[in-house]
């Protein structure tokens, strides 16, 4: 599903002021002969010194890029604060517009034309529901998204073949939450197959451990249910295949299908299993945020969630955020991969946003392009709270342990796939998909019955 947390304040547009410093700098340091020629610019413009890495993205010094976003404060402070080299370097002002109403407001905003220069797409249905207004990639970003990011992600900023927009940041949902203390106390090991993993459920199950070998939370609010189809969409990539998600996320294949069955009885095995979660129907009415809290407090050993859990878990039950390493902290939690198969099976479940062009002016292709590059992607990780899809993310710039371990999975991963929920149509992903699910468990609804129930609401074609 569509990340649940409601960012804080909504923003205007919010404005860094510095091409004119930028300006001055650049004109004192050629004044003082401290510049360099970029032999490869078009322009043929001088580099400031300690401009260097800017050299590509010169000759557009006075221009303003409208970046339009659902990305407000707090965390479109860190953003800015990356730009600030690239606006001191370049002359070019970046003009960022924080809006919680981009959803509805893009539609607004270019059949008025007024289109910005820049918008940040949160999901590919939406970003290619514009695509008859949108600029094509320049060859510029296409050899950058090429060079970058796998064919999974170039696929989702494209439409029809066509790139239209590289990938920004990213968020992984094929998580496993544990204690490595708890872990160690009891001798168990980090499971790297699906077959492993239930052969550990199965031994805490049976053990002396005072909890279960797994903990869960589907309930909230009128999106309740959508912790359940997270598991049937990590599950459709391992017991299927990339291919066949697709078709079960258009429609080509019913939702009721075999191989759906397949999936959801899997699901099953875990979530409905008395053994390793104790009462089943109480998971319909345990919220997300307090499905994970057993990692904590010791009364379970695992929880499938995705990476934002870490800071619910320590904001509101105490814990502490550790590597795999720190065995000995009380209420320390850390990540393990939500295994495939097989070893060598890595596939992962996830999402992330896509920089779009309206404009095909050069000052916005050059800021397009900058935030498809290695340089902007370390900067931003390095600010903290934020990782990407690059292939060029250096993992010591990313600080908290979880998100690491996400950019290992992202960059590991033998196939990627967005949400699916958020790419059916909305009657579907956010409407039966959900409530069949919670059915599911909270009334022990059959799976056929399930399945058979969501496939009647897929809207006719």
């Amino acid at each position: 599903m569509r990340h649940f947390v409601r960012r804080r304040s909504m923003v205007g547009i919010a404005t860094l002021s510095v091409a004119a410093l930028a300006l001055a700098g650049c004109a004192a340091a050629e004044d003082s002969g401290e510049t360099t020629t970029d032999a490869g610019s078009d322009s043929g413009a001088s580099v400031a010194a300690g401009c260097e890495a800017y050299a590509d993205y010169l000759g557009n010094e006075g221009e303003t890029v409208e970046i339009y976003t659902t990305i407000v404060e707090p965390e479109s402070t860190l953003f800015q604060e990356s730009f600030v080299d690239f606006e001191e370097c370049t002359g070019i002002t970046i003009e960022w517009n924080g809006d919680q109403a981009f959803e509805e407001q893009i539609a607004v905003r270019v059949a008025g034309g007024t289109a910005p220069d820049l918008a940040i797409f949160p999901q590919p249905g939406l970003l290619s529901s514009f695509s008859a207004d949108l600029v094509p990639a320049s060859d510029a970003l296409v050899a950058s998204v090429d060079a970058n990011y796998t064919a999974d992600w170039k696929n989702y900023g494209s439409v029809d073949g066509t790139l239209y927009a590289a990938p920004l940041g990213a968020n992984v949902k094929s998580f496993v939450w544990y204690s490595p203390k708890t872990f160690a106390d009891n001798g168990w090991a980090i499971p790297t197959t699906w077959a492993e993993m239930i052969t550990l459920s199965d031994e805490i199950a049976a053990s002396d451990f005072d909890g279960y070998a797994w903990c869960a939370g589907i309930e909230s609010g009128a999106a309740t249910g959508w912790l359940a189809t997270d598991w049937m969409e990590d599950l459709m990539l391992r017991f299927q295949d990339g291919e066949t998600y697709d078709t079960w996320v258009d429609h080509s294949m019913p939702f009721n299908d075999p191989k759906v069955l397949e999936v959801l009885e899997a699901a099953g095995s875990v979530l409905k299993n008395e053994d390793y979660v104790g009462n089943v129907s109480a998971i319909a009415t345990t919220t997300f945020q307090a499905g994970g809290a057993g990692v904590v407090d010791g009364t379970c050993a695992m929880h499938r969630q995705a990476s934002f859990l870490g800071g619910i878990l320590v904001g509101d039950y105490g814990a502490t955020i550790v590597t795999p390493e720190d065995t000995d902290v009380e209420g320390g939690i850390s990540t393990f991969y939500f295994p495939g198969l097989s070893a060598d099976d890595s596939p992962a479940l996830g999402g992330g946003e896509f920089v779009a062009s309206f404009n095909d002016a050069p000052a916005v292709e050059a800021v397009q392009v900058y935030l498809s590059s290695a340089d902007w992607n370390n900067k931003k990780a390095a600010l903290g709270g934020w990782f990407s899809p690059h292939l060029g993310l250096d993992t010591t710039n990313v600080a908290d342990p979880v998100n690491k371990v996400a950019v290992e999975i992202l960059q590991n991963a033998t196939t990627f796939r967005f949400d699916a929920s958020d790419l059916m149509p909305g009657a579907v992903g956010a409407g039966s998909f959900w409530t069949e699910m919670t059915a599911w468990i909270a009334e022990d609804k059959a799976d056929q019955a399930v399945l058979d129930a969501i496939e009647a609401t897929w809207p006719a074609s």
